[in-house]
């Protein structure tokens, strides 16, 4: 579950974490008042998803009426696929330097993770992959959560070999971060976060530090534990909940364990292992898969069908793998779902059947007869998808 800024704020500021006096306006006149009430503003579109500057989502104005046509031209774009349904206005602050701050899951170490970097204001997968010499990590115990010399030594080492904004020591910037990163912890430990971020984390000319901007994604398996956010999102009327990606959303809605993941070979598998396993096989013969899709064991025609059609929503596949291990998922049952999908759902994209196990024989007869030809390997079909794909063939679509 994705927060908008705004609403990522309000927890960070309830937390005692400095945050701009800001406003939300879902119309330009709305925006021409708060601007009008705060003064100088920075307007920024209200989207789930980065990149909103670089995208034109965020303007500066000094008056009500910079502020009215900035927030009209916001509101009448897409950042990103995304349209923006209303923009916060903030006032501007007077900024010395950007630092960037986050806390995310490290699934190698099990546990949370506080990266800190002078680098702050540029994407932080960006540094990582040019300077990632420029960020700073550590890894608190969960139950202490980071100790004040342990903040400390996180901010020496950010501070190794970069200038320090706003005049400040390094050791004066190292004792201010102290507290933020404690409170900037504690959100994420309390609200259940996979990503808690703040770029930048702005240093004013005075050293004070504010978060100029914020991230904060809730664990989806943790919703049921913070209702009182699902409700926010939901209610709030700026996007799916939790500002979720919409393939995902219509695919929560229809029951189906489904990852869009950007690429042009839709994947469908039953078992997780075994979708994954397809994912890399997919990437071994040169193509990008398209999602994870799950049908789970046991998945009778109508589960494939929802599947199919689910993948086929994606504008951008261009072939679509079906990989069935038949255990307790019988061959003619995904074969009569596949048929029926590609005739419901209109397909015309290639599509490849790898089938094995119970009732293969009579499963692949079915597809056969329907102008369909399944492969016996896995690597195999993939070979083909991907192929098939690429040339824009038919392949039973």
């Amino acid at each position: 579950m994705k927060l908008l800024e705004y609403q990522a704020k309000a927890e960070l500021s309830r937390a005692g974490i400095p945050v701009p006096e800001g406003r939300l306006a879902r119309t330009a006149d709305e925006a021409r008042q708060a601007a009008a009430h705060l003064g100088p503003v920075a307007v920024k579109a209200q989207v789930p998803i980065g990149g909103r500057g670089k995208a034109g989502g965020i303007r500066l104005a000094s008056t009500p009426e910079e502020a009215e046509a900035a927030a009209r031209a916001i509101l009448a774009m897409e950042v990103r696929g995304f349209p923006v349904p209303a923009v916060w206005c903030e006032a501007r602050l007077d900024i010395a330097g950007e630092l960037y701050c986050g806390i995310t899951v490290d699934r190698d170490r099990r546990g949370l993770a506080v990266m800190l970097s002078l680098a702050g204001g540029v994407e932080i997968e960006e540094v990582a992959a040019r300077t990632p010499e420029r960020i700073a990590r550590l890894w608190p115990d969960p139950f202490a959560g980071p100790l004040p010399f342990e903040i400390r030594r996180l901010a020496l080492d950010a501070c190794r070999e970069e200038t320090v904004p706003a005049g400040l020591r390094p050791i004066q910037l190292a004792q201010r971060l102290v507290p933020l990163i404690q409170r900037l912890h504690a959100v994420a430990t309390e609200l259940d976060a996979t990503l808690c971020e703040v770029n930048p984390l702005v240093v004013t000319a005075d050293g004070t530090l504010v978060a100029g901007d914020a991230k904060l994604e809730v664990d989806p398996s943790a919703e049921f534990r913070h209702p009182e956010l699902v409700q926010l999102v939901a209610a709030d009327g700026t996007g799916s909940v939790g500002g979720e990606d919409p393939l995902e959303a219509t695919a929560r809605e229809r029951g189906l364990t489904y990852v869009h993941l950007g690429g042009t070979i839709g994947v469908i598998g039953n078992g997780a292992g075994l979708v994954m396993n397809t994912l890399d096989v997919v990437k071994q013969h040169g193509g990008e898969p398209a999602n994870f899709l799950d049908i789970g064991g046991g998945a009778r025609a109508e589960v494939v069908t929802r599947a199919l059609e689910m993948v086929a929503l994606d504008p951008a596949v261009r072939g679509i793998f079906v990989n069935i291990f038949g255990g307790i998922t019988r061959g003619d049952e995904v074969a009569r779902g596949v048929i029926a999908a590609r005739k419901a759902a209109g397909i015309r994209v290639p599509l490849v059947v790898r089938m094995t196990g119970t009732r293969e024989a009579e499963g692949r007869a079915l597809l056969e007869a329907a102008g369909i030809v399944p492969t016996e390997t896995a690597a195999e079909a993939a070979r083909t998808i991907v192929a098939l794909a690429q040339g824009g063939a038919g392949g039973g679509g």
